[in-house]
């Protein structure tokens, strides 16, 4: 296997002669030549089977032929079925005089890709040429993962800079052997098994355990040019598709076949079906039930640069405009596994001795994820405010009294850019937001335990009076245009664009935060506008008959400098045409330039989708080392790996029914990306909700992990006070969830130390309750707690599906619902209401709650241990994670966090619940008590209690009591009418300490 590299024109008449050539193959091979005028753009058609087909274009600007070559049947089944150009074959365009030739040959034993290409582009040949493909394979071998990385072994290529996402790098090019070769054809580690064919070169992974082929090149055949790539893999249609975003997915989590999917990052509403959006994460979960069980794996193609996936529902197809084929394969088996494992790149290479022309590379690893470690103080999980429109200080302030005067609760307050002065980044607005005011204010609510978020734009102002624009221009920290920092428009009006992949970019981005910080403590940054967004497009100066920003402005989105298109380079207008912004844009259409560059000559091209990502880390880094408390980030703009550094907003929504629906998948899809810290603007951030659809947002917007509202300046103001029937909505729905508060912290931590995603889809706990599969209206947070929101206009109750077993209510838990199936039940739903339901077999951590979470979690707690309706026999367990809120890092240690786990069984007439602490200290030193045990499905009161703290007999025992009452179970789900009765027993007036072990036991008086 090696790769064929041309350079140079081929004329017609040359063409022509080569025609001659061709012929004379075909005669002494049986093949037939037909000769076909063509379009100018050319189709794209799939061979099907084993069909084996040759293809030969030659292009110039005035004509294009098309030649067809038939293998009759000798041996090898097949045919070529069409007059189609193959859709392995990129659409390319002729510019000048360039011609292009292209020749495939193919079947299911060979491949030959020659491209004579005056870009010098590269293609994958088979044995034939006289080069074998070589594999690689570490020595660390575990049951987690696999990588396969194929790149061009004579010359660097493109990648995600190993630096920005740390991981072990491959052997330079032309780098020598270091162990032997490999000399078998299959390879297996832990559960998944590698093997390949070389000629043509074909890869498959498939699963031990069962045998099941998750990824197999051969459907497909593999294309390796300098800007594309393409690489295909058939799938059983019975496979359960996820990911591939940041899109919004009309049709709900899973994965449609043939709706689009192009990822690229992009400055485009999320109302934008089907399309393109902030980000760029190309992964996919797949989720398969083969004989009632179901397994789980994910496919990583870690590559920034821009590219669309085909999913037929039999097959995927990658086309991507540049980089390297790097995946990674994620085991599972089950779908938490899949998220848990990860992403953190470390083992090491066993190099073969001769590098040939391209490089297939193996290993296995079992390092935690990477992907989703923000660590979040305890505030980030409550609610949050934000406005793009509160022109001064006073109303801010109007707005956290509201909050406070309507017992609404409220952590956390956002400025949009209000604050700055004249849209400057690291400034304030001398007269609504003048410096001495807002000290004050801060100083008062940060006394209540609040937080204060700002917003930064990345573009920096070209102002010559301006400090931050100075200091950036003498460090030489902007990309680049043609030598010069490349001019765009965002709300200051003319900037330029700080290069987060230059070192020198970085510390001078971490001085800046340092200074601002000291001009205004903020608690936490927002970044917005970094995929990067430009109102303007291509090659722009400033004007010289007229003001750029206009004066008085009302459209200031509107370009007001002097531009040009760019599309004299491959890079502006490559080959392959992705489907950006849905419309197939060209890649610079509202973004930096992609000729443009960032140090050491890296192009904008290849590195457009890392800029958001680049942007959250230098980010992280500054606010990190500012008094070495926890960082809060907010980004727009993500990638694989930024759930290390930050959070997630869902981007420009709409206040409508359809939106609220859509928001739960996204969501979502970002758990999957390892990103657990996502939500969307609640009540819409544009145009203005109704009264009805902002009760119901808040129901759910209350248990998304990010949970704000934020609106446009141009919208009436929503915050949730403004009608009284939402703000009751509001007292119900985030009571509990600042109720929840220890549970939801605990799982942050589950998701810094594990990757596990806060909100869930239900398939996550219930893998094998192929129903839910395509769940799109109700989530789970955590394994055990379902929202099962409204979300149709004038409803009074809602459809809900439980996976089998029983669902007690936490808004009333004398109620349950015990299923049998996949039936829908119909629950109450009146409008200041909404179901949120906790699963048996689960002991959920709750406090008291508040309006502020710094209150609300030095309030004691109850323990909801929920056993199956009515049970005699039954176990439940659940966890709490507590620490001191400000430390950068989220883990055990002693005197700064404890981890408690709880456990209770069900045995006959006998309940035992008991715990086991690990780093107690923290808790004992803040008084953290337990006060209430509460106990669901029993059959019988409570008698006889019980009780050991530390192994002794509980001094203060004489105080605590049993409270009955009985439970009612949801009849629609049970078959036969069912009779069986239920109590829930409250064991009260405990005072537990939390960071010492105990243990409870009572007996049951069993009720006829």
């Amino acid at each position: 296997m090696g790769l064929a590299r041309r350079s140079g024109f081929i004329p017609v008449a040359h063409g022509l002669l080569y025609m001659a050539y061709l012929e004379a193959v075909a005669s002494s091979t049986g093949l037939a030549i037909r000769t076909v005028r063509a379009q100018r753009r050319l189709p794209r058609s799939q061979a099907t089977g084993t069909t084996p087909y040759v293809d030969v274009v030659f292009r110039d600007l005035e004509w294009l032929v098309w030649f067809e070559m038939y293998v009759p049947y000798s041996g090898i089944s097949g045919g070529w079925y069409g007059s189609e150009c193959p859709h392995c074959l990129p659409e390319s365009r002729a510019t000048g005089m360039v011609r292009d030739v292209c020749i495939v040959f193919g079947d299911l034993e060979r491949l030959i890709s020659c491209d004579w290409y005056d870009s010098g582009d590269v293609g994958i040949v088979s044995q034939d040429l006289g080069r074998l493909v070589q594999l690689g394979m570490s020595t660390h071998e575990t049951q987690d993962r696999l990588r396969v990385h194929i790149t061009d072994a004579e010359e660097q290529r493109w990648e995600v800079p190993y630096d920005l996402l740390p991981r072990e790098q491959p052997p330079p090019p032309g780098a020598k052997a270091s162990s032997s070769p490999f000399t078998v054809s299959e390879y297996a580690g832990g559960d998944l098994i590698f093997s390949f064919t070389s000629d043509p070169f074909t890869f498959a992974v498939r699963r031990k355990s069962n045998g099941q082929t998750l990824f197999d090149s051969s459907y497909g055949t593999m294309v390796f040019k300098d800007q594309y790539l393409e690489i295909s893999t058939r799938l059983p249609k019975t496979a359960a598709l996820y990911g591939l975003g940041e899109n919004t997915q009309p049709g709900g989590i899973r994965l449609r076949p043939n709706d689009p999917y192009t990822l690229y990052t992009t400055d485009i509403s999320a109302i934008n079906l089907n399309t393109d959006l902030y980000g760029s994460h190309p992964v996919y979960m797949d989720l398969r039930n083969e004989g009632g069980e179901a397994t789980a794996h994910a496919v990583l193609l870690l590559n920034s640069n821009g590219m669309d996936v085909f999913y037929t529902g039999s097959s995927l197809t990658y086309k991507v405009i540049g980089g390297v084929l790097d995946f990674y394969f994620f085991a599972g088996p089950s779908p938490l596994a899949v998220v848990g494992v990860a992403y953190d790149l470390s083992p090491a290479f066993i190099s073969p001795p001769e590098l040939n022309a391209v490089l297939t590379y193996l290993w296995y690893s079992s390092v935690l994820s990477q992907l989703s470690k923000l660590p979040l103080f305890p505030s980030t999980t409550g609610f949050h405010q934000c406005r793009w429109g509160y022109q001064n200080l006073s109303v801010v302030e109007g707005v956290v009294e509201g909050y406070r005067n309507a017992q609404i609760p409220l952590d956390v307050i956002w400025n949009d850019d209000d604050h700055m002065d004249a849209a400057k980044d690291f400034t304030l607005d001398p007269v609504n937001y003048p410096r001495p005011k807002l000290l004050d204010f801060l100083d008062r609510i940060h006394s209540r335990g609040m937080k204060y978020i700002v917003l930064i734009d990345p573009g920096i102002a070209v102002n010559s009076s301006y400090g931050v624009y100075q200091r950036a221009m003498a460090k030489d920290v902007f990309i680049k245009y043609e030598g010069k920092p490349y001019l765009a428009q965002v709300w200051p009006g003319p900037v330029y664009y700080p290069d987060y992949l230059n070192p020198d970019g970085v510390s001078w981005w971490i001085d800046e935060i340092a200074r601002f910080h000291e001009l205004v403590p903020v608690d936490g940054l927002w970044i917005d506008m970094n995929e990067a967004s430009n109102f303007c497009t291509g090659k722009c100066e400033l004007p010289t008959n007229h003001s750029c920003p206009i004066p008085g402005s009302t459209t200031p989105w509107v370009c007001c400098l002097d531009c040009k298109n760019l599309t004299d380079t491959r890079w502006d207008d490559p080959p392959y045409k992705i489907n950006a912004s849905g419309s197939r844009a060209p890649l610079g259409f509202k973004t930096i330039a992609t000729s443009a560059t960032h140090h050491d000559g890296i192009l904008e091209y290849n590195a457009h989708s890392l800029y958001g990502f680049s942007q959250a880390i230098a980010t992280h880094k500054a606010l990190q080392g500012l008094q070495g408390k926890r960082p809060f980030i907010l980004s727009r703009s993500t990638f694989v790996g930024s759930g290390a550094y930050a959070a997630h907003w869902t981007g420009d929504n709409k206040g409508t029914w359809d939106d609220l629906r859509y928001s739960i998948s996204t969501m979502l899809n970002f758990g999957l990306f390892g990103m657990p810290m996502v939500g969307s603007d609640i009540c819409g951030f544009y145009p203005a909700p109704t009264e009805e659809l902002c009760n119901r947002w808040i129901e759910l917007g209350a248990f998304y992990p990010f949970s704000r509202d934020h609106a446009n300046f141009a919208s009436p103001r929503q915050e949730l006070y403004q009608w009284e029937s939402v703000a009751e909505s509001a007292r119900n729905a985030l009571g509990l969830r600042y109720k929840l508060l220890p549970y939801l912290y605990t799982l942050n931590y589950e998701a810094h130390t594990t990757g596990a995603p806060m909100a869930r889809p239900v398939f996550f706990s219930f893998p094998n309750f192929t129903s839910s599969y395509g769940l799109s209206t109700q989530f789970l947070l955590g394994g055990s707690v379902m929202v099962s929101p409204v979300l149709k206009k004038a409803a009074t109750s809602v459809k809900a599906m439980f996976p089998p077993g029983t669902w007690y209510s936490l808004f009333d838990m004398t109620k349950a619902v015990v299923s049998q199936d996949d039936r829908y039940v119909t629950l109450d739903a009146p409008l200041n209401a909404v179901n949120v339901h906790v699963y048996q077999n689960t002991i959920l951590p709750l406090q008291r709650g508040g309006t502020i979470s710094k209150e609300a979690r030095t309030t004691p707690f109850t323990l909801v241990v929920a056993f199956p309706f009515g049970a005699t026999q039954g176990d439940a367990k659940g966890s709490v994670y507590v620490d001191d809120d400000e430390r950068p890092e989220m883990k055990l240690a002693e005197g700064e966090a404890s981890y408690i786990e709880f456990y209770a069984t069900v045995s006959g007439s006998t309940v035992k619940v008991w715990s086991e602490v690990e780093m107690g200290s923290f808790s004992l030193e803040k008084g953290l008590l337990i006060e209430k045990v509460c106990v669901l499905g029993l059959q019988g009161n409570g008698q006889g209690l019980a009780v050991e703290v530390d192994g002794e007999p509980w001094a203060d025992a004489a105080g605590a009591h049993f409270t009955e009452s009985h439970a009612v179970m949801h009849q629609e789900k049970l078959e036969g009418g069912n009779k069986r009765t239920s109590m829930v027993v409250e064991v009260g007036g405990l005072s537990l300490p939390l960071g010492k072990t105990f243990s409870m036991t009572w007996k049951l008086g069993i009720k006829e």
